[in-house]
């Protein structure tokens, strides 16, 4: 039970509020110094004018940023970052019109940052970094994948390209320098099995400076990998007249324990480029496989002496059989 003040019947409102419900009361107040309430009024709107001018005046504008990739993990082994998806965020910033119209996605640095990632997979957010006076409002996307490697280099002879003559002869080419490094992701280091030159015709003693391509056991160019130096100097060699040899291709016996029982050579021979005192000495060429139970389709590993090029290569279908009661051998 509540206590009534003077003048007050219980459970009616107060009499300062009673008169707030009166029109005449509210018309009263409201019109009571008119001229100092709308001039204050005035006042405060042009303020709040003044004060969000430059907030009404931001425009919102995109870009699209390459995204940098920061591997700060310590130790001795090199590390690569590959299959980088997407390699660009769409970044959004607002701003005065006349800074974002000075900008470019080379002002804007967004970073996915793998410090300590293990080797292999990962989905990393992406850090964006604007240039002062804007505001980041978003990118997309937030995150990217890509795959953590360990980098991998070692040395490869450069193989020349070579382009055959008119009268289908082949040219003899030499390259400087004859070795290149070879670096990038392990994983795509490992499938290159040469590297060469790119096919160019050049005149009896000639040069030029070709570039290089890296190779896999089909002959399709391996992404991912650099050669040190990018290119090489390409010069002919011979005066017009190449010496070229067709050869027979002998395999390698089979290990103790197993037999061959067919052995089809494709081709069974092949055409050797090679210094002419270096050809005349060449009577066939040899080549290894390895030998398993079963059927199997392999590529012959020619041995060819240092200074001689096989223009072909040789694949061979094999049928092999363990003999009975032999102890196999590695």
């Amino acid at each position: 039970m509540s206590a009534s003040g003077p003048g007050q019947t219980p459970g009616r409102l107060p009499e300062s509020v009673r008169r707030w419900l009166r029109p005449a009361y509210v018309w009263r107040r409201l019109t009571h110094n008119l001229l100092p309430k709308l001039a204050a009024l005035a006042v405060a709107s042009v303020l709040w004018y003044v004060t969000t001018g430059d907030r009404r005046a931001n425009v919102e504008q995109g870009f699209d940023v390459p995204v940098t990739v920061r591997d700060t993990t310590g130790g001795d082994e090199r590390r690569a970052v590959a299959s980088l998806n997407p390699d660009t965020v769409r970044v959004t910033l607002s701003g005065r019109p006349e800074r974002l119209s000075e900008l470019r996605g080379a002002n804007i640095e967004a970073v996915v940052d793998v410090t300590g990632v293990p080797e292999g997979g990962f989905n990393r957010p992406v850090t964006v970094t604007v240039p002062a006076g804007t505001t980041l409002t978003r990118r997309s996307p937030e995150r990217v994948q890509g795959s953590v490697e360990t980098q991998l280099s070692r040395t490869v002879t450069v193989t020349p390209g070579v382009v055959p003559l008119e009268d289908g002869s082949l040219p003899r080419y030499a390259t400087s320098p004859a070795d290149v490094i070879l670096s990038g992701p392990s994983r795509a280091v490992t499938t290159v099995t040469r590297v060469v030159t790119t096919p160019t015709a050049l005149q009896p003693g000639e040069s030029r400076e070709v570039r290089l391509l890296a190779l896999d056991d089909r002959g399709l160019p391996v992404e991912s990998v650099q050669t040190r130096p990018a290119s090489v100097t390409l010069r002919r060699q011979d005066r017009g007249e190449v010496p070229i040899k067709t050869l027979r291709v002998t395999l390698n016996s089979p290990p103790s324990g197993l037999r061959v029982t067919s052995a089809t050579l494709e081709p069974a021979s092949v055409r050797v480029v090679a210094p002419p005192a270096l050809l005349a000495r060449l009577r066939e060429v040899a080549g290894r496989v390895t030998y398993r139970p079963g059927t199997s389709a392999l590529t012959v590993q020619l041995d060819l002496p240092e200074g001689a090029q096989a223009l072909d290569s040789v694949s061979v279908r094999l049928v092999v059989e363990r003999v009975p009661g032999a102890t196999p051998s590695n």
